[in-house]
Order: structure tokens, then sequence, then C-alpha cells
């Protein structure tokens, strides 16, 4: 037996144990979790900002990443930002640009299935 759950001026069915809805009555295909915003049902991520982003950010933290760690490896010891806070800003650099690759990597598989009619997941 299904409980009524209320969202948003709407009346939608969900399951017993209170689990994800059945990709059958979800509304979206390959959608897991039953809708509980007022989105439309065909609003889509902005992947062409997400695109550009990634693509502009990636070589920048690359190279900020490389440059704060060449200047981190050729400070003295009594140089104004030290060694070490230089190394922490590398650091921090190589992380954002692995997270940048990492969007960018996921921006690419998105618009390739939409441009073979796959649905998005």
């Amino acid at each position: 037996m299904h409980q009524e759950h209320r969202g948003r001026g709407r009346t939608q069915e969900k399951p017993e144990d209170g689990g994800p809805v059945p990709r059958s009555r979800s509304g979206v295909v390959g959608r897991r979790w039953e809708r509980t915003g007022d989105e439309p049902v065909t609003a889509r991520s902005a992947l062409g900002l997400r695109l550009l982003l990634a693509a502009v950010f990636t070589p920048l933290f690359v190279a900020g990443a490389v440059l704060f760690s060449l200047w981190s490896a050729s400070a003295g010891p009594d140089d104004a930002p030290s060694a070490g806070s230089l190394a922490v800003v590398a650091a921090i650099c190589a992380v954002l640009a692995v997270l940048a690759a990492l969007d960018l990597a996921v921006v690419l598989r998105r618009r390739g299935r939409e441009r073979d009619g796959r649905p998005r997941s």
C-alpha cells in the first residue's frame, strides 16, 4: 500500500518504505528520487557554462600549481612568503586543478550522452 506525499502543491505517491521512487513512476527517465521542487521537468544544467569554466580554470590552476611549487623550491629561509606557505598555495592550486579536470570530464561525458540521444544521468 502507498501513502500520499504532498510536495509544493501536488500530490505524489511514495513507497511505504520511504525509499526512492521506482523509475517507472519517477516522471523522468533515470531519476532515482522523487521530484520535490517546482522546477520544470525539462530543466537542464548549464553545461555550456560549466564546460567554459572548467576549460579555462583547469590549465590556470595547473599553471598556478607549477609556478608556486617552483617559487617554493627557490625560496630562501628569510624570504617574505615562506617556502611552506608557497607550498600550501601550490597544493591548493593542484587540488583545484584536479577538481576542475574532473568537472570537465563529467561535462564532456554528459554532453556526449545528450548528443547520442541517451538519457542523462
